[in-house]
């Protein structure tokens, strides 16, 4: 017998005992791709194995929908946003508002964007608990006083450079890097002005302190044990390449009602189901989420229209 004949042979034998069962070879085959579905669809949305009955399931990717309602999936996804959104862990509950945010509306199936422009507050008491209550003078999580305390920054006019920055982080994936990092840099408003820093602080449709001009500023001269903040300075601002906004409210809503939003929710999807961005050749698939979230408006919503593509289990 030559060398590597024993395959065929043994594959025969193999449909021989399992037609003699009853059993065809397309039927295993088939039941294997399932249980291998079901264990991709179950650890990318809940971090957990799959049910007993997902394993069984003729067609796993038609429980995502359900998946997508689980407790796994809101702690697990809430868990991700807020490693998105931060570098780091905050020194108290409170720095972490993506977290508590994103969970309540997973919980209570509100649309995404209400993360950002929703009517919440956000408080943190004596003991490090976190409350969210309806407040129609809420933004998300982007007036809660512990974030706006995190990303104050250190500007020498009190300007919100950071929390500038990390809005249009969170909300559009913006990322940026520091040109320099020198030690004699001038770092003022007039330095600013200068390149190379004025590439992305004065030029740009970002320009950062254009956008940091209509928040609140640091109030270094309170007579407090925490950061405080006073009234915007300079007055309204176009920003946004040709968007006039004068407060928090409207540069984040008009950041929310973007192409470039709608673009990011779906490639978090990516991140989150893939652990990558979206390649070229899936274009189709993300064509597909971007027209289900703006159906919708849900991130379960861009979620499901990957998860529940064919190709997510091939």
């Amino acid at each position: 017998m030559k060398r590597g004949s024993l395959a065929p042979v043994l594959a025969v034998a193999l449909g021989v005992a399992l037609a003699s069962r009853g059993v065809r070879a397309d039927d295993v085959d088939v039941a294997a791709k399932n249980e291998t579905c079901a264990m991709r669809i179950s650890v990318a949305i809940t971090g957990e194995a799959p049910t007993a009955t997902l394993l069984a399931s003729a067609d796993p990717q038609s429980q995502v929908p359900t998946l997508l309602k689980s407790e796994q999936f809101r702690e697990k996804f809430a868990r991700f946003i807020n490693a998105t959104y931060n570098r780091s862990p905050a020194d108290e509950p409170g720095g972490d508002a993506p977290y508590y945010l994103t969970k309540h509306i997973l919980e209570r199936g509100k649309p995404w964007k209400d993360l950002f422009v929703g009517p919440y507050d956000l408080q943190q008491d004596d003991e490090g608990n976190v409350t969210i209550t309806d407040n129609p003078e809420g933004l998300g999580y982007f007036r809660s006083r512990k974030w706006l305390q995190r990303y104050a920054g250190n500007e020498l006019e009190g300007l919100k450079i950071s929390t500038a920055y990390h809005m249009l982080q969170n909300t559009i994936g913006l990322k940026l890097v520091a040109v320099t990092n020198e030690p004699n840099v001038d770092v003022s408003a007039k330095g600013r002005a200068n390149q190379p820093c004025a590439g992305c602080h004065k030029d740009p449709w970002y320009a950062l302190d254009k956008l940091a001009t209509v928040l609140t500023r640091r109030d270094d001269d309170a007579n407090s044990d925490e950061i405080e903040f006073k009234a915007p300075e300079g007055g309204p601002q176009t920003v946004l390449g040709g968007i006039t906004v004068k407060d928090d409210k409207e540069l984040v809503t008009a950041l929310v009602n973007s192409d470039a939003f709608k673009f990011r929710q779906c490639r978090l999807a990516f991140n989150y189901l893939y652990g990558r961005d979206e390649n070229l050749c899936e274009g189709p698939i993300f064509d597909t989420c971007m027209q289900a979230y703006g159906a919708q408006g849900t991130i379960e919503s861009a979620l499901g229209a990957v998860a529940q593509n064919k190709a997510f289990c091939e």
